[in-house]
């Protein structure tokens, strides 16, 4: 994809740099761009678009940055509860990922998922109480897979495998019922674990 975006409306241009979007990945560019077009179509100036597409929060649970320590950035993707939702998380990525996966397996098929992790994570921590379909999924495609059964053990276990640079990401692809109340819970006391690093 070009990394420039370019908005054309009578005779304003709005030229803006991918790279200053608030949200990563390319789905959200796309998201973001039709957003953007949409806004100049009705007449927002460019310089409202230009702050909302730099300043815009992401919701809570939802590729949420939650702290970088000593170098290595943790992320709350909690809401990812299917592979899809996954798959474009690894594909926002650009540094190597320590990813946290697991849950309650909705009939996952994780092949959707094997290129990317091939590419893009070096560790995978399960947090769950039935992990196999995960490590027959990505034993061939990762060295390191290990077991968790809270968040806490998770966060530990994933700052343990993190170099600095790293990201660590909870993005799950699973349903939480097995150790949370829901992926909302799941969330928070991910980021508390964090926290309390």
């Amino acid at each position: 994809m070009n990394s420039i975006m370019t908005i054309k409306k009578d005779d304003q241009t709005t030229t803006m740099s991918v790279n200053d979007f608030a949200v990563k990945g390319r789905h959200n560019q796309y998201n973001t761009m039709a957003a953007a077009l949409a806004g100049a179509s009705i007449g927002i100036r460019k310089e409202k678009i230009r702050e909302a597409v730099e300043g815009f929060q992401t919701l809570e649970h939802r590729m949420e940055k939650v702290l970088t320590v000593r170098g290595v950035t943790f992320i709350n993707d909690s809401k990812a509860t299917n592979v899809n939702s996954t798959w474009f998380a690894l594909e926002s990525m650009t540094q190597p990922v320590v990813l946290i996966l697991g849950g309650v397996d909705k009939g996952n098929d994780y092949a959707t998922m094997l290129d990317l992790v091939k590419e893009k994570v070096k560790a995978i921590v399960c947090m769950g109480v039935d992990n196999q379909k995960i490590h027959d999924a990505f034993k061939e495609a990762v060295d390191v897979i290990v077991d968790t059964a809270s968040a806490k053990d998770a966060v530990q276990a994933s700052f343990h495998l993190a170099e600095k640079g790293d990201v660590v990401l909870l993005s799950p692809a699973c349903a939480s019922f097995d150790l949370f109340k829901n992926y909302e819970d799941r969330g928070r006391q991910f980021k508390e674990a964090v926290q309390a690093l």
